[in-house]
C-alpha cells in the first residue's frame, strides 16, 4: 500500500498532564491539560478534543465523498463529535464516540444513510470499528 501523508506530532513533558504537543510541520502548536472534569486545570486542550477534531473533519470529509458518489447536492455541513473518556470502576479508562452531522439540502432518510456511508468510508470509523462505542445521529438541516 502506497503512504499518501504521515502526520509527525512530537509530544513532551507530562503527556495530557500539562505536555506540549507539536506537528512537524510546525502548524500544530498547543499545551495539554487534564480536563477540569477529570479534577485538572483544564487550562488547554487535550487528547479527547484533538481526535474529535480529527474525526469530525474526516468524516465530514467521507460524507460529502459519499454524496458526490450518488450525486447529491449538499447545500451545508456540519458535524458535532462528542467523545467521552470514561473511568470505569475496574479502574480502566475507556473511550465512546457520538457523531452528529447535519447535513442540508437533504431530506432525513438521505441524512441518516449518507452518515452511515460515511462511517464506512472514513478512517478514523474504520480505525475504531469494533474497538469503542460509535452512535450516529444523523439531521438534515
Amino acid at each position: 500500500m502506497a503512504v499518501s501523508y504521515t502526520a509527525v506530532v512530537d509530544v513532551d513533558g507530562e503527556g495530557r498532564n500539562g505536555g506540549h504537543v507539536q506537528s512537524s510541520d510546525g502548524l500544530l502548536e498547543t499545551g495539554l491539560a487534564i480536563p477540569k472534569e477529570f479534577g485538572g486545570a483544564g487550562s488547554a486542550t487535550n487528547p479527547e478534543q484533538l481526535f474529535a477534531a480529527g474525526w469530525a473533519a474526516c468524516f465530514l470529509g467521507a460524507l460529502r465523498r459519499a454524496a458526490a458518489t450518488r450525486k447529491v447536492r449538499l447545500t451545508s455541513t456540519r458535524i458535532t463529535a462528542e467523545i467521552t473518556l470514561t473511568h470505569g470502576d475496574d479502574g480502566e479508562f475507556s473511550l465512546s464516540a457520538v457523531l452528529s452531522p447535519e447535513i442540508g439540502g437533504v431530506d432525513q432518510a438521505t441524512a441518516e444513510e449518507l452518515a452511515h456511508a460515511a462511517h464506512q468510508i472514513c478512517p478514523y470509523s474504520k480505525a475504531t470499528r469494533g474497538n469503542i462505542p460509535v452512535t450516529l445521529h444523523a439531521t438534515a438541516a
